[in-house]
């Protein structure tokens, strides 16, 4: 066993002896990584020492392995040397060149930027906080419960057929309310928010919601949302609109052609739908365009009075206590607000679309 471990350790010093002096020897870049090669890919002779550890006795393969890795760390050191000797070596005779100018500036690097996304996210955060509003998250793989049942839509109601929902498999049963699914609106927060939080309150839930839709120019499977809910004594329409002008005020810091039209949506009683005119058919002076389907309009802040069944759900009593909610599409938000004609763009990674945000 001694001979089997002394013979390793010869060739592990022959084999170091030969690297060390190949690399030193290296004049260039390209030299040294043909020596890097050479001496550590899985073929070369290390790798053939790392190879016998599995045929040596069991006793002797602590000794081997110790060997073999003290023989690569020494010809990782010299390599990294080396490669540094190179590099200043060539830094020096650029220096020493003709040509060379110190006072020239130095190369500019790619800088990123924020994701539009982000920037109207972070907008109105700022906006809505300064109107009082918490800012609050919630999970994206929801519970079936908290996006359907507490929200006013059992699972024999009408309204679970406009919700194209991903759901996730599971290998044990589970009861219905306890399923599992890829949230299709941020509104599952708002009964987190009444289960939890002391009334009255205001906040604002921004994330990514998800749908099983065929994608076009407004719609794609991942979405952004921004949920609103306002919850306290005597809270009326009239203070859902004063909200919802104001932050469009402040985030367009202009006055847009808004219109309020009944809607109807489980969690909330009355509902409306907010829509502003289309700016894309303003810009071609034409009659609608993909955007808006030809209507003129964009739908973009469903809202309403939130719905005494979800009130009682949260431990709220609708007796005593009202508020609004709304659900503000970020996606649609993020194209009137940056001219973006396709939603897609938003999911992309195309540089030439990031880059000029």
């Amino acid at each position: 066993m001694a001979e089997v471990d002394g013979q390793v350790s010869e060739q592990a010093g022959a084999i170091r002896v030969r690297a060390l002096a190949a690399i030193e020897g290296a004049e260039a870049m390209e030299d040294l990584q043909r020596v890097e090669r050479e001496f550590t890919a899985k073929n070369g002779p290390v790798g053939a020492l790392l190879a016998s550890i599995k045929t040596a006795p069991p006793l002797e393969r602590r000794g081997i392995g110790q060997a073999v890795n003290e023989l690569k760390g020494a010809i990782t050191c010299a390599l990294e040397q080396r490669r540094e000797a190179l590099a200043a070596d060539r830094l020096a005779a650029e220096r020493r060149a003709d040509d060379f100018d110190p006072t020239l500036p130095a190369a500019s690097l790619d800088v990123g930027s924020l994701h539009p996304l982000t920037h109207v996210v972070r907008r109105l955060e700022e906006i809505f906080t300064q109107m009082g509003y918490a800012v609050l998250d919630g999970p994206e793989v929801e519970l079936e419960f908290y996006n359907f049942d507490s929200l006013n839509i059992p699972g024999d109601h009408p309204a679970r057929e406009h919700f194209d929902t991903f759901w996730c498999r599971s290998e044990a049963p589970e009861a219905a309310s306890a399923r599992l699914l890829m949230r299709t609106h941020t509104s599952p927060v708002q009964m987190r928010a009444l289960e939890r939080m002391e009334l009255p309150f205001r906040a604002i839930v921004p994330g990514r919601c998800f749908r099983n839709e065929t994608t076009d120019a407004s719609h794609e499977h991942t979405f952004h949302q921004m949920e609103g809910l306002v919850v306290g004594e005597g809270i009326t329409v009239g203070h859902m609109m004063g909200a919802m002008k104001t932050f469009l005020r402040e985030l367009f810091q202009k006055d847009l052609e808004v219109r309020l039209r009944p809607g109807y949506f489980p969690f909330v009683e009355p509902g409306f739908e907010l829509d502003v005119r289309c700016p894309f058919c303003a810009d071609r002076k034409t009659r609608g365009c993909s955007v808006c389907k030809r209507s003129t309009w964009i739908e973009l802040c469903p809202s309403g009075m939130v719905h005494p069944v979800v009130l009682r759900h949260g431990g709220v009593d609708p007796e005593r206590y009202t508020g609004f909610a709304f659900g503000l599409g970020l996606s649609r938000l993020v194209m009137l607000r940056f001219g973006i004609d396709d939603i897609r763009h938003l999911l992309g990674c195309d540089l030439r679309f990031l880059s000029q945000f």
